[in-house]
């Protein structure tokens, strides 16, 4: 829209002068004078009433111009007349010779003369819109994206020069780690010489590897903002164009550049669009992409040294980078920003409350208690949902409750309050989510029950919030095992209450049918043994290693493999068998509760199970104790039961 705005007002004025000049031309041409016909202009000059007239001789007519007078009421008036006469040699030698013998005054005027000043203008007018539209043209393009597509500049560099960032390493919690790894690079940029008398050289580049959301380009700005040097900051898909060549020769002016504020930063967003493997694919690879990365590795370690120059990348795809780029002497150090642990999601929550309103029972360790997986993005997200939704229901401060709803609408999306079930399917979903809970609470390697609900939310008819007891960076085979029983709970319970099963499983299927593949190919807990059949990452690129994918494992390790996967999963889904068909009773007890109040705790979980009655004061919200502290891993965020297909065929 600004774009757009932009343009009418470049284009108005000239608009503008177009319509005067159309006004005008005509006005220039216009008299006051009446055209009469070629007899009654005879008469009059023979009347000897013509005084002066104006002969303008024309290629094929004679335009006659002049005055005369005639009597009205008794007064003589001078009128204007014209008249345009066929032009012969005849009819304009009998003309003049008419008009001598009546004492008229004659004036013969050349036409080019008589238009001289319209002519003037006519003729200047087109070389003045000409150079208008040249000087309007080479302004728009100027213009265009803040003047990064000059004509001219095609191939100049696309770093912003950062200034003045109001970004610290106060502003970035839970990575005291990596904030340290990066500190040190403030430190030698501010004071070198210590580095230097102890014989160090400061990494010339610092990768910054993590998932999405982890705070990898806010770790760069905060960088930018304690570092009082220049700092440029470039997305790696600036560097690429249709053109070949013209990303390596962006690549040399953003170097050249920051040679001439050295010591400086040099960040590089999401290097993978740039820095991918070269000649990878079915066909080659590509050669603009390429030749941006030969240029980069050149400018990073090459014949001419970049010293005081200090490179940032961030990506969340290491996996694909190319093995020079990675090298000693190019990113010397990689840092690994992962998901927050706990007491760093509690962390990061107190940041991004600093500007929010609480009420006081509302405790960040109990959220980050319950967001296992949360990434500082996502984090950031639940208390803005949650003082959006404070704001809609006209609370004053944001409490827990709002908090909790952040929460569900961040995992699973917003209640789906309008849809109804029937009585049948509202049973058939209390009963597959207490089949969930109740192997949650019975096994001991299982996640801690926190929620269960059958309230529909997004996609799924209702959903079991499990989180691990302890967060561990490993997880073990009989706890991967549990996990899968924990999967198989909702659809043991349908088939021992209903005596069938429905599609409301499929989410869970897929889940469970993941992590036992994952058992058996990647992390060799089954028979087959200690071998990896099968990469996490998968192929990339089309192409890549495409000889030897199909050289990996024979057909009957194929074979071997499904019937392991199968194997664990009808263990899992025995056990889980085993377990409703114990305590039947229990699961009667908490499904009769969902079914009556649709949300329950964690807390009024447990006191089912244990004595088959509700806590007293039931919200279904959160727990509001302080909970102990953990193990600070990452873990998969919890997974939520997908009931769409159930009450899709049962409709």
């Amino acid at each position: 829209m600004g774009n757009k705005k932009g343009l009418l007002k470049s284009i108005l004025p000239w608009l503008i002068v177009l319509a005067a000049l159309s006004v005008a031309i005509p006005f220039f041409n216009q008299s006051e004078s009446s055209e009469i016909r070629y007899d009654k202009f005879i008469k009059i000059v023979q009347d000897e009433k013509v005084k002066e007239v104006e002969i303008v001789p024309q290629s094929l007519v004679i335009d006659v111009n002049g005055t005369y007078t005639q009597t009205v009421k008794g007064k003589e008036e001078t009128t204007k007349f014209s008249v345009v006469i066929p032009r012969t040699e005849t009819e304009l030698d009998s003309l003049v010779s008419l008009l001598d013998e009546n004492g008229t005054q004659i004036t013969v005027v050349n036409e080019a003369q008589r238009n001289q000043f319209l002519n003037i203008i006519l003729g200047i007018l087109p070389y003045v819109l000409l150079i208008a539209g040249m000087f309007f043209l080479f302004r728009m393009m100027s213009n265009t994206a803040g003047g990064n597509n000059k004509a001219f500049e095609f191939g100049n560099s696309r770093a912003k020069l950062e200034k003045n960032s109001k970004t610290h390493f106060s502003d970035v919690a839970g990575m005291d780690e990596e904030k340290e790894e990066v500190k040190e690079l403030v430190d030698f940029l501010k004071t070198p010489k210590k580095f230097a008398d102890m014989g160090a050289k400061i990494p010339r580049g610092v990768l910054l590897v993590g998932p999405p959301g982890t705070g990898k380009t806010l770790l760069a700005r905060a960088v930018a903002g304690e570092a009082n040097v220049p700092f440029y900051s470039i997305s790696g898909s600036e560097f690429v164009e249709m053109f070949v060549g013209v990303g390596a020769g962006r690549v040399r002016d953003m170097f050249k550049k920051a040679k001439q504020t050295a010591p400086c930063i040099i960040f590089i967003d999401e290097i993978d669009a740039v820095g991918r493997q070269r000649g990878t694919g079915m066909g080659g690879g590509h050669d603009e992409r390429e030749q941006t990365l030969n240029q980069l590795l050149v400018e990073m370690d090459g014949f001419s040294g970049n010293e005081g120059i200090i490179v940032l990348a961030a990506t969340n795809r290491a996996d694909v980078l190319d093995p020079a780029l990675l090298r000693p002497g190019r990113f010397d150090r990689q840092i690994q920003v992962a998901n927050p642990g706990k007491r760093a999601r509690s962390q990061i929550l107190k940041v991004h409350a600093r500007n929010k309103r609480f009420t006081p029972d509302v405790n960040f360790d109990n959220i980050a208690q319950r967001t296992p997986g949360f990434s500082g993005a996502e984090l950031s997200n639940v208390l803005n949902e949650a003082a959006l939704l404070a704001v809609r229901q006209g609370h004053d401060l944001i409490t827990m409750a709002d908090i909790d709803e952040a929460v569900d609408r961040v995992m699973g999306g917003p209640a789906k309050k309008s849809r109804k079930y029937t009585e049948k399917e509202r049973r058939l979903v209390a009963y597959h989510e207490a089949g969930h809970a109740l192997i949650g609470l019975t096994l001991e390697d299982a996640n801690k029950v926190q929620k269960v609900t059958i309230v529909p939310r997004g996609q799924a008819g209702g959903y079991n919030l499990m989180t691990p007891k302890e967060e561990t960076y490993f997880q073990t085979k009989s706890q991967l095992k549990a996990t899968i029983s924990g999967y198989m709970g909702g659809r043991v319970a349908e088939e021992v209450f209903f005596g069938d099963v429905s599609s409301g499983a499929h989410n869970d299927i897929e889940q469970a049918t993941r992590i036992a593949r994952m058992m058996v190919t990647e992390l060799g807990m089954s028979e087959l043994g200690p071998i990896q059949y099968d990469s996490e990452n998968g192929q990339v690129f089309l192409g890549r290693d495409y000889t030897q994918r199909s050289n990996t494992h024979s057909g009957q390790i194929a074979y071997e493999i499904d019937v392991q996967v199968r194997k664990i999963i009808d263990e899992c889904y025995q056990e889980a068998t085993n377990i409703v068909e114990q305590h039947k009773e229990k699961l009667i007890c908490i499904a009769e509760a969902l079914l009556e109040h649709e949300t329950l705790s964690g807390e009024d979980i447990e006191s089912l199970y244990n004595t088959g009655k509700m806590l007293e004061h039931h919200d279904g919200s959160l727990n509001q104790e302080p909970v102990q502290e953990v193990v600070e891993p990452t873990v998969e965020k919890p997974s939520i039961d997908d009931q769409d297909d159930l009450l899709d065929e049962m409709k």
